[in-house]
């Protein structure tokens, strides 16, 4: 999740980060953008870090989100003098198989909801709060990928607001003469696309209609619900991430390569 960057009214917030101070009253704007975590404690103990799995705070005024290790998770932030409150903490529910990975989720998500104030220094960010420390560096925006080109891969299934996790590794990719490749984990799909604005429409080629044993089955369906929509799907793409949306169902991806 990326958050797109906005200012709130002077009297709604008072913080402002200058140096490693607090100062009240002026807006947070200091706090937007994307963190990520380099290291933390919680009542005591470290918090530990995974570096291919790692954990992500996107500021956006009172909005708040990012990745935990190996779930998304969003909420809010409350300002109210020199402190500061996390609240409405919620994410998706999909389970990695290392352990390690979810212990390293499962401290930052129980350290997060104590952290009372704030210190920024340049690209660093403190929080802090009784027996927590989290230290964060900023990441730097990534450009936006191009939607025609990439090799993309699944990485999600979204229903509503709902994201759960994917069986192997189906991939995406519209080529520049105007074909496209894709896979669901149980089929491979080719055909052709158009792009009007940031809605794409897909015609298959023929493919083969035996259907795909379960587990795979509902994630296939659910990939082809998406691709084959009638009236096509809306794209959007932030930084490399893309989701595809058609209704209430949607497809989340990260690139792989920068594609031809």
């Amino acid at each position: 999740m990326r958050a797109l960057h906005r200012s709130l009214a002077v009297g709604a917030l008072s913080l402002l980060l200058v140096g490693c101070s607090l100062i009240p009253g002026a807006v947070n704007a200091a706090l937007d953008g994307e963190w990520q975590l380099q290291a933390g404690t919680t009542q005591g103990a470290a918090i530990p870090i995974a570096a291919a799995h790692p954990i992500t705070l996107t500021i956006d005024g009172a909005d708040v989100g990012g990745t935990s290790a190996c779930n998304h998770y969003g909420g809010k932030l409350e300002v109210s003098g020199t402190t500061l409150k996390f609240s409405d903490l919620g994410g998706t529910e999909m389970a990695c198989l290392d352990g390690d990975v979810m212990a390293s989720e499962a401290a930052y998500l129980a350290a997060l909801p104590r952290v009372a104030t704030a210190a920024r220094d340049g690209d660093s960010l403190v929080l802090s709060g009784p027996d927590v420390e989290l230290r964060f560096t900023r990441l730097q925006p990534v450009p936006n990928a191009d939607l025609v080109g990439p090799l993309w891969t699944l990485d999600s299934l979204i229903s509503g607001q709902v994201a759960s996790s994917v069986i192997g590794a189906p991939t995406f990719q519209l080529k520049a003469d105007g074909t496209l490749a894709a896979s669901t984990g149980c089929r491979d799909l080719t055909g052709r696309y158009t792009v009007s604005g940031s809605k794409v429409q897909v015609t298959f080629d023929p493919y083969d209609l035996i259907a795909c044993a379960e587990p795979m089955g509902s994630q296939d369906t659910h990939v082809m619900r998406v691709l084959g929509a009638p009236d096509g799907f809306t794209v959007v793409v932030q930084g490399n991430a893309m989701t595809l949306t058609a209704g209430d169902l949607g497809l989340g991806y990260r690139v792989v390569t920068a594609g031809s």
